[in-house]
């Protein structure tokens, strides 16, 4: 069993969202196993959230994270952009 690194790309709902607050809220949920977040502008002044995160590869911990992340407050959508074993 290995791990898996996976890269999400959390969109929020409009450029009125508190990004620093929704930064918060994605380190809560993805906890210790948060490698790196930073902002990429997206367009028209939003700016998505790109969350790299490191899990082991049988949980099935990576759907399960991109649920979480789906349902916090401010968030329009939640994309996996890389996954890979490590």
């Amino acid at each position: 069993m290995g791990k898996v690194a996976a890269t999400y790309r959390i969109l929020p709902e409009g450029t009125e969202v508190d990004l620093k607050s929704l930064e918060d809220s994605v380190k809560r949920v993805l906890g210790s196993k948060l490698i790196k977040i930073e902002t990429q502008p997206v367009a028209f002044g939003l700016k998505a959230l790109i969350a790299t995160a490191i899990f082991n590869d049988a949980s099935g911990e990576g759907e399960a994270v991109e649920s979480s992340l789906s349902s916090l407050p401010g968030v329009s959508s939640v994309e996996i952009m890389e996954m890979g074993l490590i």
